[in-house]
């Protein structure tokens, strides 16, 4: 009999688990793994933005925000066949899901026949179709479920009392509120968060514990390391203090602790690879990530890129998951 996994973890509990000797916390969480997803085996997705820049909300991270100043222009909403295009390239560089993103507070409602013909045009390419596109109202929800929608992401960030410190435009509460629009209008949920951000381990504890103990599990669970950007607040902040930069072994223990208290997720190895060294990636996989973000580019930050992520499987004797095409090098997907 299938037991529904637990949604009723302690901070304490959570706690416990990042102060577990490192060998430990790694081993417990592969094991978790292995009784819940195919080992070996990495999901591969690919993220485009299909609406870059101007973003009214002040996210401390985002160079897409129109408070930043990052030199990122802002651009109009990509026309359907262009965004088809990149879905068709991605999928033959062996892409299983097209996530697509979007630098919007809310979409209007006059966007929105736009996205429903394009997650339709990208479902019926066979692929996983997965959007985020800010805040939604439960009709907008309902309207991308009856397109065809898989998965819809919204990140909480971090920890419900750190979120002041990075946006202050939204509160946590109203990014609560779009996950449980999505959750009600039956699309698979996607939220997970940055760290890296200057937080404290208890925030990362915070964090994990605030996806743990939603009533259901996010189907996916992002984890990104924070990309410093100058121009953004924590951009310049990291510059300026780079010792408040996340150390690679507590990057991998937020993975585990992911992993062992949200077992059937997937959690994606997100924002940061490019930085990230082939051992680090190797821990992570060890730890319980098993999807990863394929390409040159997630939405304006650089990723590791289709070559070196081919090779990287190749030397860890990594698989596409089950029903992906084999990795091939292509042109990747900006």
């Amino acid at each position: 009999m299938s037991v529904e996994p637990r949604t009723d973890w302690t901070r304490d509990e959570i706690a416990a688990l990042f102060d577990l000797p490192f060998t430990e916390l790694v081993f417990r969480a592969g094991e978790v793994h292995r009784a819940h997803h195919a080992a070996g085996e990495v999901q591969l997705c690919t993220l485009l933005s299909i609406k870059t820049g101007g973003c009214p909300e002040d996210c401390g991270y985002c160079s897409q925000s129109a408070s930043a100043d990052s030199g990122v222009k802002a651009t109009r909403l990509m026309d359907v066949r262009s965004v088809l295009q990149s879905a068709a390239q991605a999928k033959d560089a062996g892409s299983q899901r097209f996530c697509m993103g979007a630098a919007w507070r809310n979409p209007k409602d006059r966007d929105m026949p736009a996205i429903v013909e394009i997650v339709q045009g990208v479902a019926a390419m066979g692929m996983e179709t997965c959007m985020t596109l800010g805040m939604l109202t439960p009709d907008q929800a309902a309207q991308l479920k009856a397109a065809g929608l898989d998965y819809y992401n919204h990140n909480i960030d971090t920890a419900p009392e750190n979120y002041g410190n990075v946006i202050t435009t939204r509160t946590f509460e109203e990014r609560i509120d779009t996950l449980a629009h999505v959750r009600e209008a039956g699309i698979n949920v996607c939220s997970g968060g940055i760290v890296g951000m200057g937080e404290t381990r208890a925030h990362r504890v915070g964090f994990v514990h605030a996806l743990a103990t939603l009533p259901r599990h996010p189907e996916s669970v992002p984890v990104n390391a924070l990309v410093p950007v100058k121009g953004t607040p924590l951009g310049d902040m990291l510059a300026d203090t780079p010792m408040a930069k996340i150390d690679d072994i507590e990057f991998v223990r937020t993975v585990a602790v992911a992993r062992i208290t949200m077992p059937r997720s997937m959690v994606r190895l997100s924002a940061g690879r490019e930085s990230m060294s082939e051992a680090t990636q190797a821990l992570c996989f060890l730890a319980g990530a098993n999807s990863i973000f394929t390409g040159d580019k997630l939405l304006t930050a650089a990723n590791a890129g289709d070559d070196k992520d081919a090779a990287l499987f190749a030397k860890l004797g990594l698989t596409p998951l089950s029903g992906e095409e084999p990795m091939r090098v292509c042109e990747a997907v900006a």
